[in-house]
């Protein structure tokens, strides 16, 4: 330097640093990214498993419909009782398992449905007609068809509660 120059004349100028880049993320943006992506997954795996739980259930209360317009087509008790019946014993199946449903039959399937969420309206109730309409004449065929759709539908509900 020599004597007499100005000292702050070889100084540069002040500069602002570079913009912070967008890319790559900081650890803390990596690990909420990870734990949405985890949320995102867990979510989808409840999600499905609800849908598989409640599928049985949702298809029984649609086969049920089905069976409630054809008796009011065509008022057969008979078909009514052999058709709820079918369908009860389906879902027990689907619900229960085979080794606890299959061999049940006459008062023993009535109380099993009593046990499982019928509260007794099977076995001394209008539920008793699931084994009796199919040994009546037709003729003699009858059954309060509103309050056996109404049993069932109550049943096929309780088995979506405390499983």
């Amino acid at each position: 330097m020599t004597p007499g120059a100005d000292p702050l004349a070889g100084l540069r100028d002040w500069h602002a640093p570079a913009p912070v880049g967008w890319w790559p993320p900081a650890p803390g943006w990596w690990l909420l990214a990870a734990l949405g992506l985890a949320l995102l997954g867990w979510g989808v795996w409840a999600w499905r498993r609800h849908r598989r739980r409640v599928a049985p259930r949702r298809a029984a209360l649609a086969e049920l419909a089905r069976l409630r317009a054809g008796f009011a087509a065509g008022g057969d008790a008979r078909a009514l009782a052999a058709g709820c019946s079918r369908l009860l014993r389906r879902l027990a199946l689907s619900r229960h398992g085979r080794a606890r449903v299959a061999g049940l039959a006459g008062a023993d399937w009535l109380a099993f449905l009593d046990a499982e969420g019928g509260a007794g309206a099977f076995s001394g109730g209008v539920g008793r007609a699931l084994v009796e309409q199919a040994y009546r004449p037709p003729e003699a065929s009858a059954v309060d068809a509103e309050a056996l759709l109404g049993l069932v539908e109550r049943w096929i509900r309780a088995q979506g509660r405390g499983r």
